[in-house]
């Protein structure tokens, strides 16, 4: 069953934390010169956060530590799925493209999949960041943030990797495949 209090139990905590920990220790390469520790602390005390975490693994993401801002004192995660994250699929980019379908529409749309979960999507040089972390979308591929003179004129971009180089794409924002999804960032 759903939970739409956007906050998990005491027990869902300890689980998802432990989850978190796991994927951390296995992928050391995401995030040289952090401390666990340190983020299950943060983890801990922003609670509302791990529901958003949470919402990221139930759709597929498996979010990982992936940066610290020194700057703001925030960890940043990433979905690091190896594909698309499979439950966020055969979306359009936003509300405005899923409203322009006259037919065949999907169920909701990327840009309000990330806002109702508590997530941003990916900007280009983020996607690209993540890339370097590993090969992820070689048979996928996912929305990224578009920039608003492409929206403006009906378009959205979206990236994947083939022949073991990053390529950014276009298409018709109302469009959408069951190979695209997209892939978001939250800061703890």
């Amino acid at each position: 069953m759903k939970n739409n209090t956007k906050q998990l139990s005491p027990e869902q905590c300890i689980e998802l934390i432990g989850t978190l920990k796991m994927r951390f220790e296995k992928n050391m390469n995401r995030h040289k010169g952090i401390e666990w520790a340190r983020v299950q602390e943060k983890l801990e005390a922003n609670t509302e956060k791990l529901w958003v975490l949470d919402e990221m693994e139930i759709t597929g993401g498996e979010p990982d530590v992936v940066d610290y801002d020194k700057k703001t004192g925030e960890y940043i995660f990433y979905d690091c799925a190896a594909e698309s994250p499979k439950g966020r699929r055969s979306v359009c980019y936003d509300h405005e493209a899923l409203e322009a379908r006259k037919e065949h529409k999907p169920e909701n749309s990327a840009v309000q999949m990330a806002h109702d979960m508590g997530i941003e999507l990916l900007t280009e040089e983020e996607y690209r960041a993540l890339q370097q972390l590993g090969k992820f979308d070689t048979k996928t591929s996912s929305w990224i943030k578009t920039p608003v003179d492409i929206r403006k004129l009906g378009g959205a971009v979206f990236c994947d990797r083939r022949y073991d180089t990053v390529f950014l794409y276009h298409n018709g924002a109302e469009s959408y495949y069951a190979a695209r999804g997209f892939r978001g960032l939250l800061r703890v």
